[in-house]
């Protein structure tokens, strides 16, 4: 399952507060979907926490976010170890991002390295695009000849090539796009689009979405029924 956290401006904007305001108010909706996703067994939960075109915001609300995103690893770290939550982070590869918080993503990554109970993926200046270049530039490295390239041994060379296809993506606040979020990984995933603002999104949506994704029928193109797959 993914997640794209959209609306906490408009969050604020409703509430006449700044920009800033919306980011602080997600962290609880942060935290309530991961809890509630571990406690339905979802065993891969990705995040999309900022964007590679996000860096073209004003530069105190990003200076914020990076600060926003420091302070809620540290503060809720231990508390994602203890739940058994491997921890890893999809982008993480521009020099603007401060190298306190880039000491702060690899501890927690290698204090959760070994959980198994379920893999919690955060998107930080992440970009579909960017990630399927790269790919393509590491098979042209390996020297892979053109006619040798499938899908898989593309998949292979994606970042954190371990990550199953999404089955379900949950974009809050009603707007139904991409926005450049893991291009590759939901090539046929379900997406649902509630309309409630990201601040406010809590395990009871959460729910809702779930179970409207389990009452779909997924064909991926052909024209019977598969088998039902877990949850990625």
């Amino acid at each position: 399952m993914a997640c794209v956290m959209d609306g906490n401006g408009r969050w604020a904007a409703q509430r006449s507060l700044p920009r800033s305001a919306g980011h602080q108010a997600a962290e609880a909706a942060v935290i309530d979907v991961i809890e509630a996703a571990h406690a339905a067994g979802v065993q891969w939960l990705s995040l999309y926490a900022f964007s590679t075109e996000n860096w073209r915001r004003p530069c105190d609300e990003v200076d914020h976010l990076m600060w926003l995103v420091r302070r809620t690893l540290r503060k809720h770290a231990l508390a994602l170890h203890a739940r058994g939550i491997r921890c890893r982070f999809l982008g993480v590869g521009d020099p603007r991002i401060p190298p306190t918080l880039t000491r702060d993503i690899t501890d927690l990554m290698e204090l959760t390295r070994d959980n198994k109970r379920m893999t919690l993926t955060v998107a930080f200046d992440h970009g579909g695009r960017r990630d399927i270049v790269e790919a393509a530039r590491s098979l042209i490295r390996d020297r892979v000849p053109a006619e040798d390239v499938t899908e898989a041994n593309f998949a292979g060379h994606l970042p954190h090539p371990d990550t199953p296809d999404v089955d379900l993506v949950i974009r809050t606040s009603g707007e139904q796009r991409i926005s450049n979020f893991m291009l590759w990984q939901v090539a046929y995933a379900e997406w649902v689009f509630p309309e409630v603002l990201w601040p406010d999104f809590r395990a009871a949506h959460f729910w809702e979405c779930l179970t409207a994704y389990r009452q779909r029928r997924r064909r991926f193109g052909d024209v019977t029924v598969p088998a039902t797959t877990d949850e990625g």
